[in-house]
Parts: C-alpha cells; structure tokens; sequence
C-alpha cells in the first residue's frame, strides 16, 4: 500500500495544468492508479486527482459507495479516467456543498451544470463515453477541475456559503480529515 500525502491548498502545483497521457497500461501508470486508490481509500475520499498527489497527469478516480463524507450521496461507479473531456448537457445547474482532500476541514456551496457527458480513457486505453447528472456529475466535474489547476473555492460565487465544516454542519459529524 502506497498512501501518498495529498497536496494542500496553498501549494503550487494544485495550480498547474496537467499534461494529457500518451501510454496507457504501461507500469508507471498502474502504480500511478494504486497509489491514488491507496491514498483515497486511507483519506476516505469520493475521488483524487493526480495533481493532488504532485503528478501533473489527467488522471482522476473517483467512485463513492457509502461516504461519511458525503453521507446524502448517491452511489457513484469506482472509474478511472484519463484525459478527460466533459461536454455540458444543457444549461441547468445544481448548488451544493463540497469539500476536498486538499481543502481538509472546509466546505462550499458551488454551482455545477446538473448533467453531462464525460468522454476519456480507462488504464488500458477503453474509452469511456457516459451521460451522468446529480451527485456523479458533481465529482467529475469537482475533480477533472484539478486538471487545469482549479479547486472549488475558486468557484464559489458567495463566501458566506465558505466554511469550516463544524461551524457550517454542527449537528453533523462529517469528516474532512
């Protein structure tokens, strides 16, 4: 098991645009995966960029089953995706809260498009082609902007809806960290 430390807000890194993958299914990538799976399933989380562990790639996973992160959540398919592209199905939007593994102990209401359709690569090469709304279409939006050195604070519109997680949810026991 290799449990990477994920980067924080703050770090340099997060900020940069990732380089699409040219090799599929070569070793670098396959331990490039497990220590993202590692490092999501220790920190708990409903997806990880590779960015977030400081390798400037597009690759993301994600995938939630029961979350006490995300304890309202649907369930979400266990995916890799690599060199993502999302197409916005419609104008429509959602808010929501959402957190990161890079923004421990904090939450935000943000605004995503309610459905789209997700295109890419798994680590052998298969592409990937799927129309997704509600809560999965909210984490591949929330970790593909990892991609281009986005993290969701950047999109909140109205900081009021920007907090610790405790002071936001004092009734719940959510954990971020």
């Amino acid at each position: 098991m290799a449990v990477k430390t994920v980067l924080r807000m703050g770090d340099a890194r997060l900020w940069q645009v990732s380089a699409a993958v040219k090799n599929f299914a070569t070793p670098e990538l396959l331990q490039l995966l497990q220590d993202m799976r590692d490092t999501m399933q220790a920190m708990n989380g409903a997806g990880l960029a590779a960015p977030q562990i400081g390798v400037r790639q597009r690759v993301v996973i994600f995938g939630v089953q029961l979350n006490s992160r995300y304890p309202d959540a649907e369930s979400v398919p266990e995916t890799v995706l690599i060199n993502p592209v999302i197409t916005p199905l419609g104008t429509a939007t959602d808010d929501a809260w959402e957190g990161c593994l890079s923004v421990p102990g904090l939450r935000g209401q943000v605004t995503r498009y309610s459905q789209i359709r997700y295109q890419g690569f798994d680590e052998q090469g298969a592409l990937i082609d799927r129309t997704v709304s509600g809560f999965h279409a909210r984490v591949v939006q929330h970790e593909c902007d990892h991609l281009d050195g986005i993290l969701y604070p950047m999109r909140i519109t109205d900081m009021t809806q920007f907090g610790y997680t405790a002071e936001l949810f004092p009734d719940r026991e959510l954990q971020d960290e």
